[in-house]
């Protein structure tokens, strides 16, 4: 392969045909190159179905560069020689393709961006890093954005992308006189639960897919999660068939009952779109103006379609920009300074918490979570408990299958975690049980009582809300959002302190909480 002028690096999360790094791809002297490596599912102990996730799509998009006639050097994770990372797999076949340069997409890795470049340097060529066209925004529009601003609020930022981008807009004003519906999107089911559901869009793995699942069964046994329910889109074709099914079937209730729960139905009405997106099988633009046009074809109501439009057009867009222009050292963000471990059994679903199980069980079977599952059932227990956010951070990462690092840092270091100090929330989301009990059933079937905050009947939820407020009381006294929050422990006296204090400790030892034997 001594004529090959450019090698073109598409990796695991960049499965689009029109990529800019296929700009001016000529078949005749440029080849395509793609490695499964073992590394990217073990840097964190990635559960089963991310892992397969990434694979089956990877294998599917190889036969699309194929079909495509574009040259293909495509490494298998059960290749003989397969080294086992990406940097030492990229090296390991520069010596034999010998090209004059190296073209990629910008990733969405920090580690895997200075990885690459490391080895173009090593290699001597030159390494061309195109911007990424699957976003309305590129990296530098958000550096502009966020110049001078000390904190960095999604709303005004998506403001901004709706007058650009004229969506949902009418001349300019936002359509139907307001920018978000977020007061008619917080309802929770009635005591009958949901009923009737529109099935979630599933995708009979086909031989592909199914020689994937058989190897990752194998090879990553005693990773966490479960594949006997896999059924996810995995193609571009399956990610249309799944966009259409939601913007028909479900989005026309999805704004209203966006934030509920309900025991044992994982899907409700969310678009279970956001790994499709984040393979780039699914162009952001085309979901936004499935959405937008089923709302002014009257088809969908404007809450609904605003809602979900947010998600796509303001708060990934909003979390990339944060992720590229705060990168290497926001990862490292402790803003309050959480230095407890994660407990175990967020790798296994027991605990006796009934809506942490169910969050967490249904997680680990699918690779999946709907938003206020992971922010205010996984992700508020650990806040409050104190976990190292890191640590949370690499579960997250680990275990859902639309996890990308851009993407999923922000989103747990400072949506969740206020581990960044309040750059991008406005304050620490904490609460009592009395929150998830409004939310949904779980409450009804669990030990715990979320009107107690100390004592054997306690939830922990609530405990770790007091003692939340105590441990950081001087730092969120005079904080504008959480002042009232924190001027209600005047009503605890020195007895109530202590024995909230005791209660949380017995929680951070793992005597409460824990199903044990």
């Amino acid at each position: 392969m001594a004529d090959t002028r450019r090698l073109v690096i598409v990796l695991g999360d960049q499965l689009d045909l029109e990529a800019a790094a296929f700009d001016g791809f000529d078949p005749a002297v440029d080849t395509v190159w793609m490695a499964e490596v073992a590394e990217e599912s073990t840097h964190v102990w990635s559960g089963q179905p991310r892992i397969a996730v990434f694979l089956a799509a990877m294998r599917h998009f190889a036969i699309a560069l194929q079909d495509a006639g574009r040259a293909l050097v495509y490494t298998r994770l059960d290749a003989p020689g397969n080294v086992g990372s990406l940097a030492a797999q990229l090296a390991q076949d520069l010596a034999r393709i010998r090209p004059s340069e190296l073209v990629m997409t910008a990733p969405g890795d920090w580690r895997v961006l200075q990885a690459i470049q490391a080895v173009a340097a090593e290699a001597g060529l030159p390494l061309d890093v195109r911007e990424d066209r699957h976003f309305f925004t590129s990296v530098r529009d958000f550096a502009a954005h966020a110049r001078g601003r000390k904190a960095l609020r999604m709303e005004h930022f998506y403001r901004e992308q709706r007058r650009r981008f004229q969506v949902l807009m009418q001349d300019d004003e936002p359509a139907g006189g307001q920018w978000n519906y977020d007061a008619d999107n917080r309802a929770a089911f009635g005591p009958d639960g949901p009923g009737f559901l529109p099935p979630r869009s599933t995708f009979e793995p086909d031989a592909v897919t199914r020689e994937v699942l058989d190897l990752v069964a194998r090879r990553f046994a005693d990773h966490p999660g479960r594949l006997d329910s896999f059924a996810w889109p995995v193609t571009r074709d399956q990610a249309l068939l799944a966009l259409q099914a939601f913007i028909t079937d479900r989005l026309p209730l999805f704004g209203r009952y966006q934030d509920a729960l309900w025991p044992g139905d994982p899907w409700l009405y969310h678009s279970h779109l956001s790994a499709a997106l984040n393979l780039k099988l699914l162009n952001p633009r085309e979901v936004v103006a499935a959405a937008e046009a089923a709302w002014r074809a009257g088809h969908v109501p404007l809450a609904s379609a605003e809602g979900f439009i947010r998600q796509i057009l303001g708060w990934r867009e909003y979390v990339r920009g944060i992720y590229w222009t705060r990168m290497p050292g926001y990862a490292d963000a402790n803003a309050l300074d959480a230095q407890e471990d994660l407990p175990a059994w967020f790798w296994t679903g027991a605990t006796d918490l009934a809506c942490l199980r169910d969050a967490l069980t249904q997680t680990l079977a699918h690779g999946y979570a709907h938003h206020i599952q992971r922010l205010m059932v996984t992700g508020l227990y650990a806040l409050m408990l104190g976990v190292q956010p890191r640590q949370v951070h690499a579960w997250y990462l680990a275990v859902y299958v639309d996890a990308v690092e851009w993407v999923e840092l922000p989103n747990t270091l400072g949506m969740s975690q206020y581990a960044d100090g309040g750059l991008m929330g406005s304050k620490p989301y904490v609460a009592t049980g009395r929150y998830l009990e409004r939310m949904g059933p779980h409450c009804q079937g669990c030990r715990y009582d979320p009107a107690q905050r100390s004592g054997e009947r306690a939830c922990p939820y609530t405990t770790l809300y007091w003692d939340f407020l105590m441990r950081h009381e001087a730092r969120l006294a005079a904080h504008p959002r959480m002042a009232l929050q924190v001027k209600n422990l005047a009503r605890l006296d020195d007895a109530d302190r202590q024995a909230v204090r005791v209660r949380a400790d017995a929680i951070r030892r793992g005597e409460v909480g824990a199903l044990h034997g």
